[in-house]
């Protein structure tokens, strides 16, 4: 973890709408590297992520919410009465960036889109997360990283057709599209530099799904071929004594030879059937069986060795818990040390020094007080508001006692 006296966003302030994902990730990144987040939450519930796993014995506070909203302040405050919509915009006026990961047309409804906001204060930034993004047909579809998977191809793609259709078990639409957003609003914040004004920024789970096959969708569109790295002859993953490796049998003269070289196999590639790319390919199969045979005779370590050796492209198969002991992991301080436990940290570095932990994960309201007040709201002001459930604060344990649902 690294820090230093000025990090690349220090002085900006984003208003913070989001939840479970997409959202969360971007604007945690952004409070990583300086930016002021005011994470805006339902006084009496707060992020959805928050109850996502309800026998947690931290509560609110458990591993999913805090692993995607650290660095950043929460305020407890209700959107539905004019108390309540006061807060916001005098929040706005004050703030850089609004971010929001709703269904196209609500963040509207609620009074903060980039027309309205932007009356309040030209210099903001409104950047918007959603499923489908604006245009029609799907703009009123509710969006969720597997829909995007499977309505952009990725849960179509596999090696072979003897592979079920599967979900991919990573978030991977939800985390891209939150980095994709990232960008959108450092490139906002860099305008702004040159024009003085503000704008509105998009970006949705569809889009960023599609930009992650660029390669995939060329080929396609101007050659009408299917370009799929999992099919590829020698790309696959292959049971060893002991677990598993997988190898990449590419960016070489004759792959093929070197392989059978490592594993002390008879050279395959004189065979007519595995003789060129082409007809390996029609043979993968039966090529793969005979690779596979080899390698669930050796462990695994004896497996990477022999095959580096070769300078073969392979690994082994670790999983989670695995790789996160990985000495790679250790060395790289890619586990981070926070108020709120051990969390991934940044996956790059600054040779300034970049990313700090300057607080965990807030608890529901911790910070609505003091934000306000940073504002200029008096000590009874904040009081009356909490009272009447305008506001939730830890005073009342994120709970308003009234209206606030």
């Amino acid at each position: 973890m690294h820090s230093t006296l000025t990090q690349p966003l220090a002085g900006v302030t984003v208003i913070d709408f989001t939840q479970v994902m997409m959202g969360p990730c971007c604007t945690q990144i952004l409070a990583d590297h300086g930016a002021r987040v005011i994470k805006i939450e339902r006084p009496r519930h707060g992020d959805l992520s928050r109850g996502s796993r309800p026998n947690d014995p931290e509560g609110a506070n458990n591993p999913v919410f805090k692993s995607l909203n650290r660095n950043k302040l929460s305020l407890a405050v209700d959107l539905h009465c004019e108390n309540g919509r006061k807060i916001i915009d005098d929040l706005v006026r004050h703030a850089d960036v609004v971010v929001s990961n709703f269904r196209p047309g609500v963040i509207e409804r609620l009074g903060y889109g980039y027309e309205r906001i932007s009356t309040l204060n030209p210099r903001i930034i409104s950047a918007e997360g959603s499923g489908f993004g604006p245009g029609k047909p799907l703009s009123h579809k509710g969006g969720q990283d597997v829909l995007a998977q499977a309505m952009t191809g990725g849960i179509a793609r596999r090696s072979d057709d003897s592979h079920p259709l599967t979900v991919y078990p990573l978030a991977i639409a939800d985390y891209s599209a939150g980095m994709h957003l990232v960008q959108a609003i450092l490139m906002a914040l860099l305008q702004r530099v040159q024009t003085g004004r503000g704008q509105s920024v998009s970006v949705s789970l569809f889009e960023s799904m599609l930009n992650l096959q660029m390669q995939e969708a060329a080929v396609l569109l101007q050659r009408s071929e299917d370009l799929n790295w999992a099919a590829y002859p020698l790309t696959g993953v292959f049971p060893t004594a002991d677990g598993a490796v997988v190898i990449v049998g590419a960016f070489k003269t004759n792959p093929l030879q070197d392989i059978c070289k490592a594993l002390d196999m008879r050279d395959l590639s004189l065979l007519r059937e595995y003789s060129d790319f082409h007809s390996m390919k029609m043979n993968r199969s039966a090529l793969q069986g005979e690779i596979g045979r080899r390698l669930r005779e050796m462990p695994t370590e004896e497996a990477i060795g022999r095959l580096e050796g070769q300078d073969i492209l392979c690994a082994p198969v670790l999983t989670l818990a695995q790789a996160l002991q990985h000495p790679q992991t250790i060395e790289n301080s890619t586990v981070v040390e926070t108020p709120s436990g051990n969390l991934i940290g940044a996956p790059f570095r600054m040779e300034e020094g970049s990313f700090a932990v300057s607080r965990g994960a807030p608890s529901l309201g911790e910070h609505s007080a003091t934000i306000l007040a940073g504002i200029g709201y008096s000590d009874d002001n904040i009081r009356q508001l909490i009272n009447d459930g305008v506001v939730g604060g830890p005073e009342v344990g994120g709970q308003p006692s009234r209206r606030a649902g």
